[in-house]
């Protein structure tokens, strides 16, 4: 129930049918009692600077979650973001402080990090590739570096973001060996696809599935289907799989922390949710 004591969670992108946030966030909230709720805000990326500061001029204003294609643009528009968020050269949580400055975070990183672990994987040393250097791939990039990777592979369509992040990591992590320009998964330990294919039907693969080994960890970013398209090509050849919903379930409870909100489990979230594909 919506009432005059509301508290809104604006989830800024654009286009928002992939949108799964507020069938989490939103039975959580009913299930405990919280007076808040998350409401889908299709924005285009012309508009976005101007919008995002207007929707923090609304008085019961709690948060935002921000996600494609504002990530990046977002680092740029704040008053302050987080060393994580630097890294990353990306946001997808802000929050307007009580002296009315806009703060900045990034989760995605650590909610990838957080299911892998979960799963059993060791990120010690390891090399992993991450495809799609954009808001979501960099973060993860920036939390794999700090999980202890040996090696991290980046690759992106567009040079000036692959560039840019592997500057970033080399400055921050000197030991870690970080590669640029290439999408071939072979001799890799981690695979993850951290680009949009796989939100549309036909949408080509972001890499050789061939080139993958069988015993290589593989995730995905897209949460269109539990079951994309290349994690169905990964399992095809053995490999152990992260589903594109699991890095969202285990950083929401980081997000309720940022905005002062009572937090949870992944547990708790995927017990209450009312996600639909």
């Amino acid at each position: 129930m919506i009432t005059g004591n509301t508290e809104l969670i604006a989830h800024i992108g654009f286009p928002t049918h992939a949108f799964k946030a507020p069938m989490i966030y939103n039975p959580y909230f009913d299930h405990a009692g919280i007076d808040a709720v998350v409401v889908p805000m299709g924005c285009k990326a012309e508009d976005y600077p101007a919008f995002l500061r207007s929707v923090f001029s609304l008085a019961n204003i709690r948060g935002a979650l921000i996600t494609m294609p504002h990530k990046v643009t977002t680092a740029g528009l704040l008053d302050e973001v987080s060393p994580t968020a630097q890294i990353a050269g990306a946001c997808n949580a802000v929050r307007r402080d009580a002296d009315g400055k806009l703060v900045g975070d990034m989760f995605d990183g650590e909610g990838f990090v957080r299911g892998v672990q979960r799963k059993g994987l060791e990120l010690q040393g390891i090399r992993a590739v991450v495809v799609g250097c954009g808001g979501v791939g960099s973060a993860i990039a920036a939390s794999l570096a700090a999980a202890g990777v040996g090696t991290l592979r980046l690759y992106d369509a567009y040079g000036p973001s692959m560039d840019g992040l592997a500057g970033r990591l080399r400055q921050h992590y000197p030991a870690l060996v970080v590669e640029t320009g290439s999408n071939d998964p072979a001799d890799c330990d981690l695979v993850v696809n951290a680009t949009p294919m796989g939100m549309n039907d036909g949408d080509p693969l972001p890499m050789d599935v061939s080139r993958i080994a069988p015993s290589a960890f593989v995730g995905e970013v897209v949460m269109k289907a539990e079951t994309t398209a290349f994690l169905a090509a990964a399992q095809a050849r053995g490999c152990r799989v992260q589903v594109g919903t699991d890095m969202l379930f285990e950083q929401i409870p980081a997000y309720l922390e940022f905005f002062g909100l009572p937090s949870t489990t992944p547990e708790v979230l995927r017990s209450v949710a009312t996600l639909k594909y």
